[in-house]
């Protein structure tokens, strides 16, 4: 099962991940019940979830109302929080939900440099932020999303200036721009603040993969969740719920382009790469500046090997620069290894095919070179005559 988390049109906060989730179908008496519950111990909170428009759409709305903002420290924060008992919010939700209030913490003490247990928070200690964590945690684990694979798309901030007890800021806020560090975001779409810390530490902890395009998958369920904005626009959270028919995994690609290395080093250049760790590496013909001919060089790489490969390109090529694509998004059919016994006139060899699958869906079966390339030397028969032999004999 895959999760999208779309935040690409009108950003996200925290009632809008608790709105989504309900609408996704978890269960709203009990979401509001746990979201009052917590929210009780730092101020008067009332919860309110009804069906509502968004420029036609229809979205959960989740409306918190708080009667006062008192401020608390983060370890005071997280004290209570461990003092509150309810039998439907396990440690596993709880302990979620203290992670979310850390990554606020953490940047909150980052954009005002000062330790994080000597901060006192606003936002973070507002009855409404805790009814919202709370609630948000409570459905995500009530629906099974945890351990599911989790994809977010690019947050839409939103643009202008906002008031807050720290006076008029730029949005999007310094906390939410430190929380989404390293991450895609869009800027826009409107002068308001589209995409809230709350919201932002919601997404970070729930997410295994962020990408800038949709994954394939085919749908089966798709929430929404309401701002409280009314826009031009559907002011709404969306969740897809659904499956994919191929895995998927990250990785990045390193390239450069060449018009002065030799057939020779390109070679060596190549062996090098995968030798030192490298998925695949391909070589493109092309026309690089003053009309010569050159090539381009492309590797793909996990993202944790690109400096070692970096290095390589630079070394063995001597090439000035090499461009980083990070964070690619791939899908991948599952493969394994059959050794299988092939019959030739007699003589019994073993190869090894590389079998290709789609579920339990058998798509492609291929003969590993090397072993083809051995027997035909071995029995004295042309490559391409035992490529064919061995797929004749293929037993799936």
């Amino acid at each position: 099962m895959t999760v999208i988390i779309d935040p690409q049109q009108a950003g996200i906060s925290g009632n809008m991940v608790v709105g989504s989730l309900i609408d996704m179908g978890a269960d709203k008496e009990s979401v509001v019940e746990v979201m009052e519950y917590y929210g009780s111990y730092f101020g008067q909170v009332k919860v309110k979830v009804d069906l509502v428009d968004k420029a036609g759409i229809q979205a959960t709305w989740v409306d918190v109302e708080c009667a006062d903002h008192r401020a608390i420290s983060y370890p005071k924060l997280l004290e209570t929080l461990d003092g509150i008992k309810h039998e439907k919010v396990t440690p596993t939700i709880l302990n979620f939900a203290k992670k979310v209030f850390k990554t606020i913490a953490i940047a909150e003490s980052q954009v005002h440099g000062v330790d994080m247990d000597k901060i006192h928070f606003h936002e973070v200690g507002a009855a409404d932020a805790v009814a919202d964590i709370i609630g948000a945690s409570y459905a995500f684990h009530e629906l099974g999303l945890n351990g599911k694979k989790i994809y977010g798309l690019p947050p839409a901030l939103g643009g202008g200036r906002i008031k807050s007890d720290h006076g008029n800021l730029t949005v999007p806020a310094p906390a939410t721009m430190e929380i989404l560090k390293n991450i895609p975001a869009l800027g826009g779409p409107v002068s308001q603040e589209l995409t809230t810390p709350t919201g932002a530490a919601l997404m970070v902890n729930m997410v295994d993969e962020f990408s800038q395009f949709y994954p394939l998958i085919t749908n089966s369920k798709v929430a929404y969740g309401a701002g409280k904005l009314e826009l031009e626009f559907p002011n709404v959270l969306r969740i897809v719920l659904g499956n994919s028919p191929l895995p998927t995994d990250k990785i990045s690609i390193l390239e450069t382009n060449l018009d002065d290395v030799t057939g020779e080093v390109l070679g060596h250049t190549v062996d090098r790469l995968m030798e030192e760790g490298a998925l695949d590496v391909t070589i493109i013909p092309t026309i690089a500046k003053k009309n010569r001919p050159g090539h381009l060089l492309r590797v793909i790489s996990k993202s944790h090997m690109n400096n070692v490969l970096l290095e390589t390109i630079i070394r063995e090529t001597g090439t000035l620069g090499v461009r980083t694509i990070p964070y690619v998004h791939r899908n991948i059919v599952n493969r394994e290894i059959v050794p299988v016994e092939v019959d030739f006139d007699g003589k019994i060899r073993t190869v090894r095919l590389k079998v290709a699958k789609i579920g339990e869906e058998i798509v492609n079966v291929t003969v590993e070179y090397e072993d083809a390339r051995k027997v035909s030397e071995e029995i004295q028969v042309p490559l391409k005559d035992v490529i064919r032999f061995i797929n004749q004999q293929i037993p799936f």
